[in-house]
């Protein structure tokens, strides 16, 4: 994750940085390929906490990002941020904390197109579904007296232990899980509208928050 101040840029091991998924595109590059790409918006975040291992027992740092109304924050919030502003959204990340300090800002510039990263999000959720659509089971056969059964799980363990099995397949919730997603590639960086373009499908909805490191 990259971290850097506004004065003399400060940098941890890892760059790291929040954003929210806009919307999927597609990018050409020179040669006139084409890529699918997902557009980010990567509005700078602060550092709001430094964890060390004197301190908390092991080293991460607090990172805010968003805005809310400074009447909505909560009083431990409010003496938690201090003068740094109202976020509406704190991440930690475990990482070597190196030289950053309690107000530092993470931007864009901390990346680098070509640079590869790791996206992680909450994917969309899709309610309860059956077994063909949540776990890709191919249903049953179409013809020959079936009437009802094509898109049933089957038999689903009368016989045997005369039981279901833990963790057996069957229909449920679907979605809403933490997905991540590795070797993507940073297309196009715009430091004055804070936007990204990645490579690739990103999961989550337009507004979901996206976690970025390289």
């Amino acid at each position: 994750m990259y971290f850097y101040t506004r004065l003399p840029a400060v940098y941890l091991r890892m760059k790291f940085i929040l954003g929210t998924k806009q919307k999927m595109t597609q990018v050409f590059d020179e040669t006139g390929r084409v890529f699918p790409a997902t557009v980010v918006s990567a509005n700078p975040g602060t550092v709001t906490q430094v964890k060390t291992s004197d301190t908390d027992g092991y080293e991460a740092v607090q990172i805010g990002f968003g805005v809310q109304k400074e009447k909505n924050l909560k009083k431990p919030q409010k003496g938690h941020f201090g003068d740094l502003g109202a976020f509406r959204i704190l991440r930690e990340l475990r990482t070597a904390i190196g030289e950053t300090k309690k107000g530092d800002v993470i931007d864009v510039n901390a990346f680098a197109v070509g640079d590869k990263v790791t996206v992680s999000a909450t994917s969309k959720g899709k309610g309860n579904q059956g077994v063909v659509k949540r776990h890709n089971f191919s249903g049953g056969p179409r013809t020959h007296g079936n009437k009802h059964s094509e898109r049933r799980p089957g038999s689903i363990g009368s016989t045997g232990p005369q039981r279901v099995l833990k963790g057996l397949k069957m229909m449920g919730r679907m979605g809403g899980d933490r997905v991540t997603v590795k070797n993507l590639k940073v297309l196009q960086i715009d430091a004055a509208t804070n936007t990204m373009v990645i490579s690739g499908a990103i999961p989550g909805r337009p507004g979901t928050l996206i976690e970025i490191r390289a």
